[in-house]
């Protein structure tokens, strides 16, 4: 306790003294009560009880000197790319850590970004879609090896493309020869999975991610006429709730600052899902506790796809996995119209980390995909520099 008191004061006395000005400063955005002169930006400490921020009772000493460090660090980090905000998370041993929201949901009623703000997920649906394929591999209904014309899928090719080479970014050119992220060809994957159970990707969501592991702010994104209803408070009534809490999109416009902006209407393997770091978090921790895929199986889509030359490669089925000094990182980003996710994985750490955000400056100015090496993201050095010191 004493240790504590003493984070709590330090990070007080850091901001008084100067030394960060942006850590009690007013948020440049709006008006109470996430960007207030008289709310400023708190560190947890100060404000773990109310429904912006969240300690769970895994936190030891030490980890409320990283939270702290690691709160400035992303403070800072969203009034440099300007990003109106963003909700954040971190799992430890399969339990919540801390969790909470920095700036704005929306700007103009200043509602505050929360750990149960949803956000588009984009690219971060790539992960439970795979997860949902290989559950569908573990019961015999498809098979990774399997041609994708077997599917009712057909590409131009200089080879036969197989399941795997659609979730492991392998299909263009020679399948198997090389990794080229492609998400409109990995965006295929639900053709299979529809193809062999006879059930949407919508309905296979739903049920075996969202309603097993109790989601509240998780909702496949609507399309067509489904926008229409939702907007009138008409959509699912399984779903309304967690859509009239979305994040209002933004676009960060030279000249203009932040401007409305527009989700992209699209739901597949690809992306699509709408989520908050809460509802994700409890999908990291149910496949930690190998509660949706067993462990062989979720060892295979966390090691590196092997190519026919037998070079090992940065993409799995359907996760970045990076071998650096010893040290395994699997992760994912995500990058669209308006939205910009980020989960970070240390499996020998047992260490998650989640970052979603209503703009889509947390990826587009760092091209995390061209060479898979997710410490061009700020946001996940600051985490794993905080985290494995």
């Amino acid at each position: 306790m004493i240790a504590r008191v003493l984070s709590i004061l330090a990070v007080i006395g850091i901001a008084g003294l100067g030394l960060c000005p942006g850590l009690l400063s007013p948020l440049p955005y709006a008006p109470v009560p996430c960007c207030s002169l008289a709310g400023g930006f708190q560190t947890t400490f100060a404000m773990s009880g109310s429904d912006v921020a969240l300690i769970g009772d895994v936190a030891s000493t030490a980890d409320w000197g990283r939270i702290g460090r690691l709160e400035i660090e992303l403070e800072e980090l969203r009034n440099r790319l300007q990003i109106p905000g963003f909700s954040a998370a971190v799992v430890k041993k399969q339990h919540i850590l801390w969790a909470r929201g920095f700036g704005c949901a929306d700007i103009a009623s200043g509602t505050p970004a929360t750990p149960h703000t949803p956000y588009h997920l984009a690219s971060l649906t790539k992960p439970i879609a795979a997860t949902i394929l290989l559950q569908l591999v573990e019961e015999g209904i498809v098979d990774l090896e399997s041609p994708i014309c077997q599917y009712g899928i057909q590409l131009p090719s200089r080879g036969e493309i197989c399941v795997k080479h659609l979730l492991s970014h392998t299909s263009q050119g020679i399948p198997g020869s090389r990794y080229e992220y492609h998400g409109d060809r990995f965006g295929l994957i639900d053709r299979v999975m529809t193809s062999a159970t006879g059930s949407t990707l919508r309905d296979l969501v739903i049920e075996r991610i969202i309603e097993p592991l109790g989601m509240v702010d998780t909702l496949p994104s609507p399309v067509g006429d489904e926008i229409d209803a939702y907007e009138n408070g008409d959509g699912s009534p399984r779903f309304q709730d967690a859509w009239n809490r979305l994040a209002t999109p933004y676009w960060l416009v030279k000249g203009y600052g932040n401007v409305i902006g527009e989700y992209a209407t699209y739901f597949g393997a690809a992306a699509g899902l709408i989520s908050s770091v809460l509802d994700y978090a409890a999908f990291d921790i149910a496949i930690d506790q190998h509660k949706l895929i067993d462990a062989d199986t979720q060892a295979l889509a966390w090691s590196p796809y092997v190519s026919n030359g037998g070079r090992r490669l940065p993409y799995g089925y359907g996760w970045f996995i990076q071998e650096r000094r010893d040290q395994t990182c699997v992760w994912h980003y995500g990058y669209w119209n308006s939205t910009s996710t980020l989960i970070v994985k240390l499996p020998e750490h047992a260490l998650t980390f989640l970052l979603f955000a209503n703009s889509d400056r947390l990826s587009s100015p760092f091209r995390l995909g061209v060479d898979a090496n997710v410490r061009r993201s700020p946001a996940a050095r600051a985490f794993l520099d905080i985290f494995l010191e």
